[in-house]
């Protein structure tokens, strides 16, 4: 590992505006979560069914300011930067304009305190996240990164080591579940709502389609998607709570079966969830069932993570900070930004 180019870093500040969350959160070590705070805007999408991206952007002008100001004496710091050691901020991927938000902040609050800058992949942070409550998960482990925008698996070496094993090759697992909350008017974010109203439902009533079970570990929803709306328009009386069951069920089976597939082709340790997604209660009573009898570790982290904070940010970089340096000011906002794997 390469040698710490900034020794004076232990206290970061992280900022994430990437979608329709503002947050702030200052962690010590790259481990220790002093503070977090999350500004949600779900009441401001919930009327459109989805996330208006020009409104995202200029909520997050509006909150990230007293977002800043609350996490910040949460941790016993001042708003002229005191105790606080470098800014890391979401660059990407997500609304461009929410990025320029955490962007233009960041950057300005580095040059205010004197204080490094650095850059960081949201996708990244996620991967992150398990370490901040469970820093001895062990090497390597399989992440299942399950979001609004994107269904991943990545093998994690150690920390800043991953390879990209698998992701979706049309909608994300969370995209699907918001697109037939949407249509069974079940309101938004769909995740929830489809979670909550399915603990009433039957699993077994519609056998919806399992897209590449057997096959590679690359995701498709879409037609799962498709499979629902057909099959409630073919049967109108169908009840909500049995099509709600049976779909979460076919989501769950497809992730459940690949992830843990790809950890016993690469020897984890560990599986691990992470993203928005990863607080389906199926979902984590399944992964953590078959990680009892594959006989691996399972980390399901706390709901409070699995969502977009800041703190995963904050965790991501202090360790590239101490290990790859500073991000320069030049560094723009990037809504298509990759995972990119690493050696």
């Amino acid at each position: 590992m390469a040698p710490d180019p900034i020794p004076r870093i232990h206290r970061v500040l992280g900022i994430e505006t990437s979608c329709d969350e503002t947050a702030a959160a200052v962690v010590d070590g790259g481990v220790v979560i002093v503070s977090s705070i999350v500004s949600s805007q779900i009441d401001l999408h919930a009327r459109y069914g989805g996330v208006v991206p020009e409104l995202a952007g200029r909520a997050h002008v509006e909150l990230l300011t007293p977002v800043l100001a609350e996490a910040l004496e949460a941790a016993g710091c001042s708003t002229s930067g005191s105790g606080i050691d470098a800014i890391a901020v979401t660059y990407g991927p997500g609304l461009i304009g929410s990025l320029l938000v955490g962007v233009a902040e960041a950057k300005a609050l580095s040059l205010a305190w004197d204080v490094p800058f650095v850059g960081v992949n949201h996708l990244e942070a996620h991967l992150f996240a398990s370490l901040l409550e469970q820093p001895d998960l062990g090497w390597p482990l399989v992440v299942l990164l399950v979001s609004g925008g994107h269904t991943l698996l990545v093998e994690v070496s150690g920390p800043g080591r991953y390879r990209l094993i698998g992701g979706t090759v049309d909608d994300a697992a969370g995209e699907a579940f918001d697109k037939v909350a949407r249509f069974l008017g079940l309101g938004y974010p769909g995740g929830p709502a489809i979670d909550a109203i399915a603990a009433d439902g039957d699993p077994q009533a519609f056998a919806f389609p399992r897209a590449f079970m057997a096959e590679g570990y690359d995701f498709s929803f879409s037609g799962l998607k498709t499979s629902v709306v057909n099959t409630v328009r073919k049967h109108p009386d169908a009840a909500t709570e049995d099509v709600a069951a049976s779909f979460r069920q076919a989501v769950v089976d497809v992730l459940v079966a690949k992830a843990r597939r790809a950890a016993r082709d690469v020897g984890a340790k560990a599986l691990c969830l992470a993203g928005g997604v990863a607080a389906n209660s199926l979902l984590r009573q399944r992964v953590e069932q078959a990680c009892a009898e594959d006989g691996i570790g399972a980390f399901l982290p706390s709901r409070a993570l699995c969502t977009d904070n800041a703190a995963m940010v904050a965790a991501a970089g202090w360790w590239r900070l101490a290990n790859v340096g500073a991000s320069p000011l030049t560094l723009g906002a990037d809504p298509n930004l990759r995972l990119v794997p690493t050696a």
